[in-house]
This record gives C-alpha cells, sequence and structure tokens, in this order.
C-alpha cells in the first residue's frame, strides 16, 4: 500500500466500541418497538441518553426516552431519538475517518455548512412521518400487510414531488425490503442495525430540511479512479470515484459522482448497465477507459452533480497511472452531517501485492507483515471482478471501508497476470457491453430483460 501506515489502522479509537454498544442496545429498543418497551429497552435507552450528556442534545432526547417509556411517543421525539443517534455514529464516523487520513496522509478540507435559501414544506412530508412513527411504534416484529400497504400511498405521494424524489426511493426500497422479510417475527435474526440506519435516515430526511443554497460551479479534467455499483430490487446507482483537476491553477481534488435508475428485482447483472443509458459519456469513459472533461459542473463538499450534456470525452486514462501519480498529492473533502456514519466510509487506495488466502478461507493483502481482508463479497456482477481474478493481482485499486469491526478493502480494479499475459479488469468493463465471452453468450441466450419490459410498458402505455 503507497504510503501507509497500516499498523494504525489496528488500533482502536477511543470510545468507539462503547458508542457501537450503546447504538446497539438503542437499536434492539426499535427492534421491539417503542409501543411496548419492556425493562431490557428501558435500561438500553437511559444509557441511550446518558451518551449524550455534555451535548445540546441531552434535554431534548432525555425527553424523548422518558415519553417512550410512559407511551406517549411523538414524532417530534422520534425525531430526536433518530438524530442522537445519527450524532453517535457520526462521532465514531469522524473517529475512524481521522485514523485514515492519518494512516494514508491524507488531507481533508474542514466541512463549511453551506448557505440555506428557504423553501416550502412540502404537504406530502407529513405522511411519510407519520408512518416512520408508526413503524417506530410497531417495531420491526409489528410491521404487517398493513402497514406495509399504507407506505404505498405515502411513496406515491412523494414521488410526485421532486424535491422529496430522494426519500421516495428510501421508502419504496425500504419498504420492499421489509415485504420480502414478512412475517419478521419468524425471522431467526434481525438486521436490526441495517434496519435503524434506513429508519434514521428517513426520519431525518421528512423532517423538511431546507435544501442547501448553490452550490460552486466547476470544470476541469475529471481522472477516473474506479466505479462502485450498488444495487437494490428496485434501484440501482453507479458511484465513480475521481480525481478532478480543476481548470486554472486549483489542488486537485478526490471526488466522486453517481447516477441512478429504478429498476425491478427481474433486472440483474450486466443488464443494470442499460438502465442508465441516458448518461452515454459516462459509460464510454467507464468501458474504454477515459478521462472526462466537465464543464460548470455543481461540487457539494466531495460530491460532484452530473449532467451529460456538460461533459464530453478526453483522452485514455489508466486509474493505476492515476492512482500512483495524482492521488497521493489530492485532498479530499469533509462528510456532510447527514452523511457521517461508519459504514458511509469509502476512500480510494491503491494496494501493490499479491492477495494471500486468509485463516477463515477468505482473501487478504499483507502490507508491511499486516493483512487487510478484501471484501469479496462486494463484488457486483455487473463486472469482470471475480475471486480468482482477485488472487492472480499484482495490484489492486479499492476502497477502503470499516465493516464488522474492522478495516476491509472493496475492489474496484486489479492488475493481473493471467496465463502469462498482463491484464486489467475494472467494474466498470461492461457498461457498454459484456466483453467475456462465456458471459456474453449466456445473456444473448436469456435475452433482454430490459428490451422486454420496455417493450411491454410502451404496449400499456399506448392502450
Amino acid at each position: 500500500m503507497r504510503g501507509v501506515q497500516v499498523a494504525r489502522l489496528r488500533e482502536v479509537p477511543a470510545g468507539l466500541v462503547d458508542t457501537l454498544e450503546v447504538v446497539a442496545g438503542f437499536d434492539d429498543a426499535l427492534a421491539g418497538g417503542f409501543g411496548r418497551v419492556g425493562e431490557r429497552g428501558a435500561t438500553a435507552l437511559a444509557a441511550f441518553a446518558s451518551a449524550l450528556a455534555g451535548t445540546p442534545l441531552v434535554d431534548p432526547v432525555a425527553a424523548a426516552v422518558d415519553a417512550v417509556v410512559a407511551g406517549s411517543v411523538t414524532p417530534e421525539h422520534i425525531a430526536a431519538l433518530a438524530g442522537a443517534r445519527s450524532a453517535l455514529l457520526g462521532a465514531a464516523h469522524d473517529a475512524l475517518l481521522g485514523q485514515l487520513d492519518t494512516a494514508l496522509g491524507r488531507a481533508r478540507s474542514p466541512w463549511t455548512a453551506p448557505g440555506i435559501r428557504p423553501a416550502e414544506t412540502p404537504s406530502a412530508l407529513a405522511g411519510a412521518r407519520a408512518w416512520w412513527h408508526e413503524v417506530a411504534v410497531t417495531g420491526w416484529h409489528g410491521v404487517d400487510d398493513e402497514l406495509l400497504s399504507a407506505a404505498a400511498t405515502v411513496i406515491e405521494a412523494t414521488l410526485a414531488v421532486p424535491e422529496l424524489r430522494r426519500i421516495a426511493v428510501l421508502l419504496d426500497g425500504f419498504a420492499a425490503e421489509l415485504r420480502a422479510c414478512v412475517p419478521i417475527a419468524t425471522m431467526t435474526e434481525v438486521p436490526a442495525r441495517r434496519w435503524a440506519d434506513l429508519w434514521a435516515r428517513g426520519v431525518l430526511l421528512t423532517e423538511g430540511v431546507p435544501p442547501p443554497g448553490e452550490a460552486p460551479l466547476v470544470s476541469g479534467r475529471l481522472l477516473p479512479l474506479g466505479v462502485d455499483v450498488h444495487t437494490h430490487d428496485t434501484a440501482v446507482q453507479v458511484q465513480l470515484h475521481a480525481i478532478l483537476e480543476p481548470a486554472g491553477d486549483g489542488p486537485t481534488r478526490l471526488v466522486r459522482t453517481a447516477v441512478a435508475a429504478a429498476k425491478v428485482d427481474t433486472i440483474i447483472g450486466p443488464a443494470v448497465w442499460r438502465l442508465l443509458s441516458g448518461h452515454p459519456s459516462l459509460l464510454t469513459a467507464l468501458a474504454e477507459g477515459r478521462a472526462l472533461t466537465i464543464t460548470d459542473l455543481p461540487l457539494h463538499g466531495g460530491d460532484l452533480g452530473w449532467a451529460d450534456d456538460r461533459v464530453r470525452l478526453d483522452e485514455p486514462a489508466d486509474p493505476f497511472a492515476t492512482a500512483r501519480v495524482v492521488l497521493p498529492a489530492a485532498s479530499a473533502a469533509a462528510t456532510a452531517p447527514l452523511d457521517r456514519h461508519p459504514a458511509g466510509i469509502a476512500e480510494p487506495v491503491l494496494i501493490e501485492g499479491t492477495p494471500v488466502r486468509d485463516d477463515d478461507g477468505g482473501l487478504a493483502v499483507e502490507v508491511d507483515g499486516e493483512r487487510i481482508s478484501l471484501a469479496v463479497d462486494r463484488l457486483p456482477a455487473a463486472g469482470p471482478l471475480n475471486a480468482d481474478l482477485l488472487g492472480a493481482a499484482s495490484a489492486l485499486l479499492g476502497l477502503l471501508r470499516w465493516d464488522d469491526g474492522q478495516w476491509q478493502l472493496q475492489p474496484l480494479a486489479v492488475s493481473a497476470t493471467v496465463k502469462r499475459r498482463a491484464v486489467q479488469a475494472h467494474n466498470g468493463d461492461w457498461a457498454c457491453g459484456v466483453t467475456d465471452p462465456k458471459i456474453a453468450k449466456e445473456e444473448a441466450r436469456t435475452g433482454d430483460a430490459v428490451a422486454v419490459l420496455r417493450e411491454r410498458a410502451g404496449r400499456l402505455l399506448r392502450r
């Protein structure tokens, strides 16, 4: 790993374990439902409130915990609890990211609150807020068909308001996930942390936070490092991590940009790229390994807004060369408050070295006597990366993440020797079509699910 003090990643930040234990207790109480908190849940919530001592949240959280125990919790109390939970995980995020920046020697700009422009609160938010409140009262084991049916009305209302599209997509995906697990009471293990994360995000989004003011516009050259493909039954998002070389004399910056599309659960694997055909410049850059010239794109911290009409293809740019030469000097942006969560840490790094088989059978890469596990389970089915390629790698481009109590590397690209031939494989290689003959043949045999669904939708619209 280039210029990384790997041993520092083994240190556990002070207070991290205690913070996560407090959050876990809160999540257990939420799983049982705030409408029927038992002695164990009340004790966990009391510890949760104590963890906020000395902060501005201590009074509203104490009042919310008292209301839960008394059985009179309101949406305002729910908002205070969700905010406090996010604040605790945000503190854990900051401690871990600070540790990682020290290990990487990475400079990071401080957070500056953007200007806020006034905005009206859409009436559709009231329905969404009431639904999240009801979920908290019933708990996961109390989720039933009636509650999930009520979500459909809320989703329809929020989808009709462009500013609420983010809330609508979250609600839609979350409701679908819950529906697939009903009856939840029969599950041997509930994903309490994940569902509580989604619940807290949903609650905070429905608080009607005013949108930020206008973001600064940037121009320059975008050098891709790698792409992270996120898929869900109802949506797909492609998130590009890249280096921005701004026009003029500004410093190089580490940025990310994303495009997304709605989907159904039958569209999987390489077919998800066809849903993003409205972004040809981005897909071509990924498939052909090209840089991009951008003009007047908005930059919110480290997140670059995407608009295809302001982007044009540039010359070929090898991501591994970019990582070796440009990445070490690039500065990173601070994380927005709502996105501060340990699971959200994803920092691009270049690691050179052949992975080894770990004690538990998984793959890891060893640097300076220290091992970092490879998150093979995060490899997307929409790209060519697989465990065999990882095992033959001589260099890996990936995202350092903190998961399951340890740092892991999520591979985005590998440089390897296969049959005495040097090859590179990237998650975005199939953005414009599958290049592996075997996979392409299988796709041809099963047919184009996206084309079939579009044709059927068109038939329905013509009726």
